[in-house]
C-alpha cells in the first residue's frame, strides 16, 4: 500500500515524507511541544521531541531562562546532538524559542536537513548552509527575543546565503503565543501558524534512500 502524504494523497514512488525533530523552549519539554508533535504526526510525519532538560520544566519564561542557565547551554546542545544521532541526516529541524537557538548550535552539523522551522525565535545561518534550503520563521511583532530589526537583518542574511525563506510575523501578540499555558497565548495566531507550518512541510519530501530534497 503506498505511503500517504500530509494531505491524504499517495506519496510519489521514490519519495517519502520528511522526518521532524522539534526542540523545546526554555520552559522544558511540555504540553505545547507534545501537542505540536501530535498534530504533525496526525498529518503523517515521524516526529521526535528530545527532552533537553531531562524532565525539568518551568511555568514561566523567566523561570525557564533560569532553568536554562542551571542546566547549562553546553549540556543542552550536547543532548540535542545525541538525539540527532538517532534521526536521519535530512530530518527537518524545528524549534520553539530556545529551540531555535539550539538549531543555531547544530545547523552547521546538519547541512543535509530537508528544512528548518523557527518558531518564536531565530537561528544563525551557518556559513556552510545548503543553498535553497527551505526555512520558515514565525515570530510575534514585536518579539522581545526577535526584534523587528533582527528579523530584517536575518531576512537580508538569508537572501545573501540563497536560503529559501518564508517569514511570518504576528502583530500585537506576545512572544510564545502558541502555548495555551502562557499569558501570551493567542488562539487565532496559533492556529494560523500551524496551518502555515503544515503547508510548508507539505512542500518537503525526500528521495527514498538519500538525503536529497525535492522542492
Amino acid at each position: 500500500m503506498p505511503e500517504l502524504n500530509a494531505i491524504g494523497q499517495a506519496t510519489p514512488k521514490g519519495q517519502r515524507m520528511a522526518a521532524i525533530v522539534l526542540f523545546h523552549s526554555a520552559l522544558g519539554l511540555r504540553a505545547v511541544e507534545h501537542q505540536a508533535a501530535e498534530r504533525m504526526r496526525s498529518a503523517g510525519y515521524d516526529v521526535v521531541v528530545p527532552d533537553l532538560y531531562a524532565g525539568l520544566t518551568a511555568a514561566s519564561v523567566d523561570d525557564g531562562l533560569d532553568l536554562m542557565s542551571n542546566v547549562g547551554w553546553e549540556t543542552i546542545c550536547d543532548r540535542a546532538r545525541v538525539a540527532l544521532l538517532q534521526t536521519s541526516p535530512d530530518a527537518v529541524l524545528a524549534g520553539h524559542s530556545m529551540g531555535a537557538g539550539v538549531i543555531s548550535a547544530v545547523w552547521s552539523e546538519r547541512v543535509a536537513a530537508a528544512g528548518i522551522v523557527l518558531l518564536h525565535g531565530l537561528a544563525d545561518i551557518p556559513s556552510n548552509v545548503r543553498r535553497h534550503i527551505p526555512v520558515a520563521v514565525h515570530v510575534a511583532d514585536p518579539d522581545a527575543f526577535a526584534q523587528p530589526e533582527q528579523v530584517a537583518d536575518w531576512s537580508a542574511s538569508a537572501k545573501r546565503c540563497h536560503v529559501r525563506a518564508e517569514i511570518f510575523t504576528y502583530p500585537g501578540i506576545g512572544h510564545f503565543y502558541t502555548d495555551q499555558a502562557l499569558p501570551d497565548y493567542d488562539a487565532s495566531a496559533a492556529e494560523l501558524t500551524w496551518l502555515r507550518v503544515q503547508a510548508f512541510l507539505k512542500t518537503i519530501t525526500r528521495k527514498t534512500g538519500s538525503g536529497s530534497v525535492i522542492p
